[in-house]
């Protein structure tokens, strides 16, 4: 009956392992083998561990090379306004000039005449906006489509 049949399942299967004794033994060395290899790997290279960097305080903004710094906006709402005298005067102390454009055409023509101390903001509604540098566009990083 079923220990028959067990028994020469068994038996069959011994005298296939025993003909691919090579394919046996590589299923077992071959991740060995590669354990092996990752782990000297890791050895060879250890981690590198940096000290601890202290606290410093940077001053503020501008401090750095923001020197005669234009942010250039569009279009001219009131509340672009309202957030470009934010960023003008809460973040610096001598506040940062800002100039306010009709048109994104405007605005491209201002940041050729200086692109190297120019920033534009197009502003798309309340919630989005895009900077404009000179030659280049750099999208908000946040996602503005819902799914």
């Amino acid at each position: 009956g079923v220990w028959r049949q067990t028994r020469a399942l068994l038996f069959k299967n011994c005298l296939i392992k025993g003909r691919t004794k090579k394919s046996s033994v590589q299923e077992v060395l071959f991740p060995l083998f590669f354990l092996f290899w990752l782990i000297l790997m890791s050895m060879m290279h250890p981690h590198r561990k940096y000290d601890k960097v202290a606290n410093t305080d940077l001053g503020t903004l501008d401090a750095s090379q923001l020197v005669n710094f234009v942010i250039g906006y569009t279009p001219p709402t009131q509340m672009a306004r309202e957030i470009m005298k934010k960023v003008a005067f809460d973040n610096f102390e001598d506040g940062i000039i800002t100039e306010e454009y009709l048109s994104e055409e405007e605005l491209q023509e201002a940041s050729a005449l200086k692109p190297s101390n120019f920033v534009g903001v197009v502003f798309k509604d309340s919630m989005s906006y895009q900077l404009r540098f000179h030659d280049s566009i750099a999208m908000s990083s946040i996602y503005m489509e819902s799914r």
